[in-house]
């Protein structure tokens, strides 16, 4: 496990996320296919917090990133009523894609943690697309490394 899975990098964007009833099973634990939604809405925010929300890049640059391929541990079972933390991290920067390390952590527990791939598009066509300078430079300066 890389220290960005277990939340020691300071570079790693969090976003806090609260477990609802609908997030649930009928035992209040966290259905495993929801981790996807908490995954997604953190990428979404990073992307925010850097200045380039989904319909920005969509308007401006004609550019979706979209999910190629997901790894998930699932280590602990979160639960209705906690508060949770989603990490990001950048972990690779190319031309057309990404490599995120992502971890979902609950007072400071590892309850999961993922490497997610995303394929930038093109917004009009859904073809493969390079990711636009000055955004590609952008992206590439906030890459960290896995230990």
């Amino acid at each position: 496990m890389s220290a960005i899975a277990a939340g020691s990098d300071q570079h790693a964007f969090s976003h806090p996320v609260r477990v609802y009833w609908e997030d649930t099973d009928a035992g209040g634990v966290v259905y495993h296919a929801q981790y996807v939604a908490f995954l997604e809405r953190a990428r979404t925010e990073w992307m925010r917090a850097l200045g380039h929300g989904q319909e920005a890049l969509r308007t401006r640059h004609d550019l979706v990133f979209v999910v190629r391929a997901m790894r998930m541990d699932f280590r602990r079972p979160a639960r209705l009523d906690d508060a949770l933390r989603v990490s990001v991290a950048l972990t690779e920067c190319r031309r057309a894609s990404l490599v995120l390390a992502q971890a979902i952590h609950r007072d400071g527990e590892l309850l999961l943690d993922a490497e997610v791939r995303v394929a930038a598009l093109g917004a009009s066509g859904f073809r493969p697309r390079g990711i636009p300078e000055p955004l590609y430079s952008e992206l590439r300066s906030k890459q960290v490394r896995p230990d």
